[in-house]
């Protein structure tokens, strides 16, 4: 078993394989591999959409057991073309992870993602449950209508009112009233000043409310211009679309597919990005998963509590081949 730092990750590991893989539409999605080249296979599904993977992600699994997938959604992080919105759904995702696990010949994998990870994992499983392993989930995310205006509209707000008076500054009093869609539209207008603009106010809010306690280099970090463009603008083209999905609640209606997978939902107490309901209702049409409830957390996923669990179930799926 590897040695874990005082944090509870495990070590800092270097990539033994990156590349770029043409996914169609013009689009290519970076990706790479460490760990153990003959380990369980897992793809570690990063959050937004439009976060991009970072190498904190490679270290919440043991490098000795696991070989450790990472890439980069359609338009983000060092997939190209950047911040583009053209064919990038859901379902685009979905068939690039498909695409991506034949490339590199992987049988069965494990997801392991949070927040629009957690959402994109649940829509993978639902339509290939074949060849998911286990489902690892943080900060459940279900892309339902209520969740949006929780944190966009009028709910959020109540908690973080300062930091929600920033974001909601940028846009005019008239077109308060749906807040998604006055954003949408100065992140996909020709305004170049205003469409930065937007983008840094959309992404701040989020890393502002992001964990129990704040991290103000988080904050800066989002603020970021060529972080927030790809962020905001993917993110809101996301949810003004209602994550593609068919119809509102989808990913719980099909739940029903992952009946046989096991997995586990962790989720902070006082996640105010994505509410400690949506584990519950996740739980709930998926009882084979374990649900582990941080007492002392938000929607972080380097909050202590949360890496720990975390940590500890990525250690007994190790041998869920």
């Amino acid at each position: 078993m590897s040695a874990r730092t005082r944090h509870g990750l495990y070590p800092e590991i270097d990539p033994f394989d990156r590349g770029m893989l043409d996914v169609g539409d013009g689009h290519e999605i970076y990706y790479e591999q460490s760990g153990n080249p003959r380990g369980q296979p897992v793809v570690v599904v990063h959050g937004g959409p439009g976060g991009g993977s970072n190498p904190t992600m490679r270290r919440f699994h043991d490098p000795a057991q696991y070989r450790i997938i990472l890439f980069d959604q359609r338009g983000c992080g060092r997939s190209h073309p950047h911040a583009s919105l053209e064919d990038n759904t859901t379902w685009h995702l979905v068939e690039d992870m498909e695409r991506l696990r034949r490339h590199l010949s992987v049988a069965r994998w494990q997801l392991f993602g949070g927040s629009w990870g957690s959402t994109l994992s649940l829509a993978y499983a639902q339509t290939y449950p074949q060849y998911v392993s286990a489902l690892l989930l943080r900060g459940i995310f279900l892309l339902r209508e209520k969740e949006l205006r929780w944190f966009y509209q009028d709910g959020c707000s109540w908690i973080f009112p300062e930091a929600f008076q920033l974001f909601a500054d940028v846009i005019p009093k008239a077109e308060q009233h749906d807040m998604i869609a006055a954003y949408h539209r100065r992140l996909t207008g020709g305004d170049q000043a205003a469409q930065l603009e937007a983008a840094r106010a959309w992404s701040m809010w989020e890393g502002t409310t992001l964990s129990l306690l704040q991290d103000p280099e988080r904050v800066r970090l989002f603020g970021v211009d060529s972080y927030a463009r790809a962020f905001a603008r993917i993110e809101c083209h996301y949810f003004i679309n209602r994550g593609f999905l068919e119809s509102d609640g989808q990913l719980l209606v099909n739940a029903g597919v992952m009946s046989d997978i096991p997995g586990a939902i962790v989720h902070g107490r006082y996640d105010v990005i994505t509410p400690m309901r949506n584990a519950i209702d996740l739980h709930a049409a998926w009882p084979k998963a374990e649900l582990h409830v941080v007492p002392d957390a938000g929607h972080a996923v380097t909050e202590r509590g949360i890496v720990h669990e975390l940590i500890t179930a990525t250690r007994a799926f190790a041998d869920c081949a």
